[in-house]
């Protein structure tokens, strides 16, 4: 132990310190790429554990939940059969309604007397005084901790007023919705909600010692079809269905900021090595084992990976809290819950063991450059040494890696694996690397040559160039990993965007939309029941046409519904041909997007059993059709079947046509003069440009993901290119004794990093043009959207933005080459 200790304390402290500006950036490498992990997994786990939470607040000891299919809810009838039930020791009803704007909602709870038999935060918070306050306050509720009220406030809430009797503090109310909440008598919450005889949920308490498998099989015959019936957990587990590609393409992100980072790693370990050559070999002079040395730098790597992992933590937690401000209000409104930033237990000891290893793997795959240096081969210049050339059986191996993944590729795009064939994109990426690995001569010679045409400096910084592969590929990758990315991600979203806008430009087609929600949102809720006539009474208005939507679980999964007319210009019903609108209008079935027939394993012409509150009901899937729903399914069916079926009268939006020659502003700013304040009155293109809005902020995890390997190639480029020249130092300082200018260092230094940035362009534009390729085509069945491969006029933009890249990150060095001292270079020795 005291020789471990001797010697991190003569060679590796002492190396952090000689070498402090390598240490520092890769310390920030691992921060960045540790961040970035702690903030996908603390996204993810706010999405879910935000809906749990809630959940778990509101069941309690409660061991079934009966829930509705739709935003409809169920009947009340559906408690009072379920109460009658053998082994049911209480069912306590209740509603949940959001109300007020989409920044700020807060959760109405309608509950009775039954709920003093669940032992939850909601029964604490409606013990004692509070409940006395709430029965002798004429429509009193309680409000929350954080609902931003007061006692005694007179609160305007649907068709009504109410009166906060009392404000709950603690703990665990502050943790019920994040504290937004108003807890009303569940006659009362019916009534101002416009929802009277209808429920959201009943709570089932277990009587001792019944039987959790037969008490499950009476409820479910109770309910009759009419209601879901499942653990409380149900209902965030259907939620979590939708937010599952968020995930997934942020964990994906996560694992190639981590990519990128082994590859700066690598590099800079690599170079760290060489120059330590010279103490490599006296270590081996005097009796030095390999592995020793070996253990000593893994140790050093594992150091500076825990160290880098703390520090992103602390900038993911923050990063995180900001991001979930970011995503857009569809999450929200499929959530039910406010969503809240809930750091799940792992996500710190998760980033800090990826950075760990991340390191300690990078720097043991540089480090194996130590069993291939003999003593005198390490005092030898670089170039000269074996362990600067790629050995030909890594590249055969690399080359069959390749060719492996090539065909994993194809059978996973093959295999329609749903939002999982995105997996493809991974070996695909694979793929490339193994490529390039095998083809790492071919490449650096690429570099080399271009060099060489930058005049009589480039000659020797070809030669530079060609003298050191190893360092030169992994440097070169790390800028065309870069490029590749920032093709793929840009050249995908837009691709996806202006598909998916072509798909909804229906929207426009009518002069204005009317709904409770922005036009970013989707537009669940119900209008007043008198809007529709209010509004055809504005002069100018040709045509009101009432639509529906609403959240509907099929078969456990979680969908959007679309209830349609003669008409609607909804994007799904106009995506039909005329026959299939002819058959659903007349509600011989329902459409389905392609990826809700997927997870039902349905497909046109099967017979489809659906769930609603009347009980179930048997239609045919007369279409499955290309669509946008990256959060969920969708379905349509005619608004006749949906009011029907799921006991839900009126209309979530009006799509208005005006009169011949009358203008759409206008026509927008008299609808809004008749419509409540809490409406929205939008145009038809701001339907449109609506939809355009939420899909970009819900890529958003993309762009920040395009930041970050941006920033570390810049620094991996800076790095190398730092080191590179601390290594030819002595070189340098016999050119200037011989002559040469400060220009011609300069120019040399430029040269060799144009090259370097020349030849990762290029490759990071055939990675990026093949993986963007490769998305449009997994598009269909990673979104449900048929999306078409177009390569923009940004590409030249990006292909450029990488050389500036690559030379921006080469004028530190190239600047500290040309003022090098003399004395100092030829006496580095």
């Amino acid at each position: 132990m005291i020789a471990l200790l001797d010697r991190l304390r003569l060679l590796t402290i002492r190396e952090f310190a000689t070498h402090w500006g390598r240490t520092v950036a890769s310390i920030f490498v691992m921060a960045v790429s540790a961040a970035f992990l702690v903030a996908v997994i603390g996204i993810s786990g706010s999405l879910t554990g935000s809906v749990a939470r809630l959940a778990a607040g509101l069941a309690g000891n409660a061991s079934l939940e009966i829930s509705g299919v739709s935003d409809a809810g169920f009947p009340q009838a559906v408690r009072n059969d379920v109460a009658a039930v053998p082994g049911v020791a209480a069912a306590v009803p209740m509603l949940r309604a959001s109300v007020g704007p989409q920044d700020d909602q807060l959760l109405v709870l309608g509950v009775d007397a039954a709920s003093a038999a669940l032992d939850s935060t909601l029964k604490d918070a409606v013990q004692g005084d509070r409940l006395g306050s709430l029965l002798s306050v004429p429509n009193g509720v309680l409000a929350g901790p954080s609902a931003g009220y007061a006692k005694g406030d007179v609160v305007h809430l649907g068709s009504g007023q109410v009166t906060i009797a009392a404000v709950v503090s603690g703990a665990q109310q502050q943790r019920l919705n994040g504290g937004h909440f108003l807890i009303a008598p569940l006659p009362l919450a019916q009534r101002i909600t416009g929802r009277t005889g209808e429920l959201d949920s009943v709570l089932i308490v277990a009587a001792p010692g019944t039987d959790a498998a037969q008490l499950n099989s009476a409820v479910t015959a109770a309910v009759a079809g009419r209601a879901l019936v499942g653990p409380p957990s149900l209902r965030a587990a259907q939620t979590g269905n939708g937010i599952v590609m968020l995930e997934f393409i942020a964990a994906m992100g996560a694992g190639i900021a981590l990519v990128v980072s082994a590859f700066f790693i690598y590099n800079t370990m690599s170079m760290a090595l060489a120059g330590r050559r010279p103490v490599i070999s006296m270590l081996r002079a005097i009796g030095g084992r390999r592995q020793t040395i070996v253990r000593d730098v893994l140790v050093e790597a594992a150091a500076l990976g825990l160290l880098g992992g703390l520090l992103g933590s602390g900038l993911g937690v923050l990063a995180g809290r900001y991001a979930i401000g970011l995503l857009p209000g569809a999450f929200t409104q499929m959530m039910e819950a406010r969503l809240e930033y809930l750091l799940p237990w792992y996500a710190v000891p998760a980033a800090i063991a990826a950075a760990v290893l991340t390191n300690v793997a990078a720097t043991a795959v540089a480090a194996r450059q130590v069993y291939r240096v003999s003593p005198v081969e390490a005092l030898a210049p670089v170039g000269a040494s074996p362990a600067d050339v790629v050995s030909p059986r890594l590249r055969v191996f690399a080359g069959v890696a390749a060719v492996v993944l090539a065909v994993a590729t194809i059978l996973v795009m093959r295999a329609h694996l749903g939002l999982f064939a995105s997996v493809a994109l991974g070996l695909a990426f694979g793929t490339e690397i193994a490529v390039a690995f095998a083809s790492a001569g071919p490449i650096v010679a690429v570099a080399g040559a271009a060099a060489r045409r930058l005049g009589s400096a480039g000659v020797l910084a070809g030669v530079n160039i060609d003298r050191a592969p190893r360092r030169v590929w992994a440097t070169l990758m790390t800028v065309a990993i870069a490029v590749g990315m920032t093709i793929t991600i840009t050249g995908a979203n837009t691709d996806v965007v202006r598909s998916a806008r072509d798909t909804f430009a229906s929207l426009a087609d009518n002069d204005v939309w009317v709904s409770v929600t922005p036009e970013d949102a989707v537009p669940t809720p119900l209008l007043p029941a008198d809007m529709a006539q209010r509004v055809a009474a504005v002069p100018g208005v040709a045509r009101v046409t009432e639509g529906q939507l609403a959240f509907a679980s099929f078969a456990g999964t979680k969908a959007l519904l679309y209830g349609v007319v003669q008409g609607s210009n909804y994007a799904m019903y106009r995506s039909l041909d005329a026959d299939t609108q002819r058959r659903l209008l007349a509600g011989e079935g329902v459409a389905l997007s392609r990826d809700l027939a997927r997870a039902l394993h349905v497909s046109v012409g099967d017979e489809l059993s659906v769930q609603t509150p009347s009980g179930e009901k048997r239609t045919r899937v007369l279409a499955s059709v290309s669509y946008f729903s990256a959060l969920s399914g969708t379905a349509s069916i005619s608004l006749t079947l949906m009011r029907d079926w799921f006991e839900r009268p009126g209309a979530s939006t009006l799509q208005i046509d005006g009169a011949p020659g009358t203008d759409r502003d206008r026509l927008a700013a008299a609808i809004r003069a008749v419509t409540p304040p809490d409406m929205h009155v939008y145009t038809g293109p701001a339907a449109l440009d609506g939809i355009s809005k939420a899909m970009r902020q819900g890529l958003v995890l993309s762009r920040i993901m395009l930041v970050i390997v941006a920033v570390i190639a810049a620094m991996a480029l800076l790095n190398t290119l730092t080191l590179a020249l601390l290594e030819r130092r002595r070189e340098l300082g016999i050119l200037r004794a011989v002559g040469s200018s400060r220009r011609f260092a300069l120019r040399m230094v430029l040269a060799e990093a144009a090259g370097i940035g020349i030849a990762g362009a290029a490759l990071g534009v055939l990675f990026g043009l093949s993986d963007q390729f490769l998305y449009s085509r997994l598009a269909a069945d990673m979104m449900g959207i048929d999306v078409t491969f177009r390569p923009g006029p940004l590409l030249i933009v990006f292909t450029a933005a990488a050389l500036a890249l690559s030379l921006l990150g080469s004028i530190p060095p190239a600047l500290r080459a040309a003022r090098l001292n003399i004395v100092d270079a030829v006496s580095v020795d």
